[in-house]
């Protein structure tokens, strides 16, 4: 079964929020080829959904959160078998506290 990818509101609250770093300390070009890079790497999931490991973080919540990695960011996701898709909730950046990553989504 294909899973169709979607991504929170909180995470892409999180991809602006790189963007517009990026754009700022480095370039327009920079923050475009990272955020590019943040979102086709997700479209992985489509065909292996279980892919990424499983956040150690999170394992005290409700849905069974996995991540991938991209550069410095961990792009964390569940798969939600009722509504048939792959929901991005976060975007975090590794380089933080890893507590941090427990915030409310």
């Amino acid at each position: 079964m294909e899973l169709e990818i979607y991504w929170t509101d909180f995470s892409k609250n999180e991809l602006k929020i790189i963007f517009n770093y990026y754009k700022k300390e480095a370039s327009l070009k920079i923050a475009k080829k990272l955020v590019s890079k943040i979102i086709s790497e997700t479209q992985k999931l489509i065909k292996q959904s279980e892919i990424g490991q499983q956040e150690l973080l999170l394992v005290n919540r409700k849905q069974k959160f996995r991540y991938l990695v991209v550069t410095n960011y961990k792009i964390i996701y569940w798969i939600n078998i009722n509504k048939k898709r792959i929901e991005i909730t976060d975007v975090f950046d590794s380089r933080q506290n890893p507590i941090k990553i427990t915030r409310s989504k």
